[in-house]
């Protein structure tokens, strides 16, 4: 997805390249534009993760987008803009893995097994152990988007910080607690304190 994509869902030809009748594009709003830019990779790089070609993440994102356009004005009024926005991204690329009734690709794609393993060391969890994917796929929305981001997107602290709209102490802190109910779920030894909790 690029600036033109959305401009033309937004005011021009459709996405899908049907005939529209030509008119002057609606201008996007500064501050949503700003958004944008600052979030697009990071949005793509998520439904990528999860949908498993960049095709598929395009598609979703712009829908994504759209929606938050949609709603921009309210939108800026919540204190709570990142974590409404990011909701509106998990929900989009969950349905769609719904409706297509298939796991998220990092389950099953061999380059995200790899990063999972890089996982498992940092996280001090057996390579016998098995129901890793499923167990990070029952974490509460903020572990699990917090797992997500740090561990197969590789983004420090500072970054996933900016981009949930959350202070590093509270993503550390997420990213504790998800530790440790992995570990309850996978049946594991109590924590280690120190290894792989910030960055």
């Amino acid at each position: 997805m690029n600036d033109d994509h959305l401009l033309e869902s937004y005011g021009g030809p459709s996405f899908a390249g049907r005939p529209q009748p030509l008119h002057e594009p609606l201008p996007l709003p500064l501050d949503f534009e700003a958004y944008y830019l600052g979030h697009q990779e990071f949005f793509h790089s998520f439904a990528e993760l999860h949908l498993g070609n960049r095709h598929e993440a395009e598609e979703t994102v712009h829908q994504v987008f759209l929606e938050i356009l949609a709603g921009w004005e309210g939108l800026l009024q919540d204190t709570d803009l990142e974590q409404r926005t990011l909701a509106v991204l998990s929900r989009h690329v969950r349905e769609r893995l719904e409706r297509e009734q298939r796991p998220p690709a990092f389950v099953i794609s061999g380059p995200i097994a790899q990063t999972l393993r890089a996982i498992r060391s940092e996280m001090e969890i057996a390579h016998g152990t098995s129901g890793l994917y499923e167990a990070i796929l029952e974490l509460p929305t903020r572990q699990f988007t917090v797992i997500v981001l740090k561990h197969l997107l590789g983004y420090p602290t500072a970054r996933i910080a900016r981009f949930m709209g959350l202070d590093p102490r509270t993503v550390d802190y997420h990213g504790r607690k998800a530790k440790e109910r992995l570990r309850i779920r996978l049946g594991l030894p109590s924590d280690t304190p120190g290894k792989g909790q910030g960055q």
